[in-house]
C-alpha cells in the first residue's frame, strides 16, 4: 500500500472510530471493508443499521460527510450487504 493510501485509510479509520458510539447508541454497528484504487470506500452495515429505514440516509448524510471531511481524496462512500 502507497503511503499516501495509508493516510487516506488512517483518516477513514479515524472517523469511523468517531461515528461509531452513535450508531452502537442504537444498536448498530459498521465495518471497513475496502477502500478502492478509485478512492470509493466500501462499509458493511452491521446489527440494527443493516434493516434500518434511514440507513441510506445515515450513510450520505453522516458518514459520507464525516468520511469525506476527513479524506477529501475519496469519491464516495458505498455500503456493501453482509456475507
Amino acid at each position: 500500500m502507497s503511503e499516501a493510501n495509508e493516510t487516506i485509510e488512517k483518516a477513514v479509520i479515524e472517523a469511523l472510530a468517531q461515528l461509531r458510539p452513535f450508531l452502537e447508541q442504537d444498536g448498530g454497528d459498521m465495518e471497513l471493508v475496502e477502500i478502492t484504487e478509485d478512492k470509493v470506500v466500501r462499509l458493511k452495515l452491521l446489527g440494527a443499521c443493516r434493516d434500518c429505514s434511514m440507513s441510506a440516509m445515515t450513510m450520505k448524510a453522516g458518514i459520507e460527510e464525516a468520511v469525506k471531511k476527513a479524506a477529501p481524496e475519496v469519491l464516495r462512500v458505498e455500503a456493501v450487504e453482509p456475507v
